[in-house]
C-alpha cells in the first residue's frame, strides 16, 4: 500500500493549498448588497476616510467583485500611502486574480510598512509555496509563528512543507497546532492523518479523516483519505464506496480514481 500513501502524500501538499488560506472565500453576507450598500452610504459621509473604502473592499472580493475591490483599495492606499493592511488585501485580491507578480509586490509594501504584520508574512508565504518556492514559504511562516500569530493558517501551511520535507512528527505537532487555534477546520485534520498515515498510525489517522468528513462532508479529500484507510485494511467495499463518494463530489479527483481503480481490481 506504499503507493496508496505517496500519492496521498503528494495530494496534501497540493490539495490544501487555496483552502487553508488563500482565496478569498465568497461570503454572502459581508458581500451582500445590502451590506456593500451601507458600506457605500459610510463612504460617502466620509470619502477622505481610507478605512472605508479598504472595508468595503473586502466586502466587494468576498462577493467576488473582485476588479472593484482593487479600484477600492487603490483608493484606500491612495488616501493613506502607509495602509499597510490595504495592501495586503490587495494582494490577496490580485492572487485571486492571477497576478503573482502585483500580489508579490503588496506582501512585500506591506511588510516594508510594517515588519511584524503576520497577515503578510502568512499570505506571503503562501504564495511562495504555491510557486514552489518552500524554503521561502518556511521563513515567512517562521516569521509570522514567531510573532506569537493566532492565526492556525501559518502552522497549517508549515504543516505542509514539513509533510513535504517528510518531517512527520514535526508536520503533525503544527497540524495540532491549527486544528487548537481553528477546531472546526477539517483541512489540518486531513493534513494530520496523512502524517499519521505516513508514521502507519492507521488508527489516529482514520480519526482524523472521520472528523474532516463530520466538520464537512462535501470535500473529495477527505471521503480519499478515509477510503485509503479501509484499502490499507483490505475493507475493499467500504473502500470502493468512499472512493465512489470522493468522485461524485469532484469527479475530476486523481487520487479518488486511481484509489477506485485499484480496490475494483482483482483481488491480492
Amino acid at each position: 500500500m506504499g503507493l496508496g500513501v505517496a500519492a496521498m502524500l503528494a495530494l496534501a501538499g497540493c490539495q490544501t493549498a487555496d483552502t487553508s488560506e488563500a482565496v478569498i472565500k465568497l461570503d454572502r453576507a459581508q458581500g451582500s448588497e445590502e451590506n456593500i450598500a451601507s458600506l457605500s452610504s459610510v463612504i460617502a459621509a466620509n470619502p477622505q476616510d481610507p478605512e472605508g473604502y479598504n472595508v468595503r473592499g473586502s466586502a466587494y472580493g468576498r462577493a467576488g467583485e473582485f476588479r472593484r475591490a482593487i479600484a477600492d483599495f487603490n483608493q484606500a492606499i491612495q488616501l493613506n500611502p502607509r495602509f499597510y493592511q490595504a495592501y495586503a488585501n490587495r494582494a490577496l485580491v490580485n492572487r485571486n486574480l492571477g497576478n503573482q507578480k502585483e500580489a508579490l509586490a503588496d506582501y512585500n509594501s506591506a511588510l516594508q510598512i510594517n515588519g511584524n504584520y503576520d497577515v503578510a508574512y502568512i499570505g506571503r508565504g503562501n504564495l511562495y509555496r504555491q510557486v514552489g518556492q518552500l524554503d521561502s514559504a518556511f521563513n515567512d511562516f517562521n516569521k509570522a509563528i514567531s510573532l506569537d500569530t493566532t492565526d492556525p493558517r501559518a502552522y497549517h501551511n508549515r504543516g505542509l512543507i514539513y509533510q513535504a520535507r517528510n518531517q512527520h512528527a514535526q508536520a503533525i505537532e503544527d497540524f495540532s497546532k491549527a486544528i487548537s487555534l481553528s477546531p472546526s477546520s477539517p483541512e489540518p485534520y486531513n493534513g494530520r492523518g496523512i502524517s499519521y498515515l505516513a508514521q502507519n498510525d492507521d488508527d489516529n489517522a482514520f480519526s482524523d479523516f472521520n472528523t474532516a468528513i463530520n466538520l464537512n462532508g462535501n470535500l473529495a479529500e477527505s471521503w480519499a483519505n478515509q477510503a485509503l484507510v479501509y484499502e490499507r485494511r483490505g475493507e475493499r467495499e467500504k473502500a470502493k464506496r468512499s472512493y465512489s463518494q470522493a468522485l461524485r463530489l469532484d469527479p475530476k479527483y486523481e487520487p479518488a480514481r486511481a484509489g477506485l481503480a485499484r480496490v475494483k481490481g482483482p483481488a491480492a
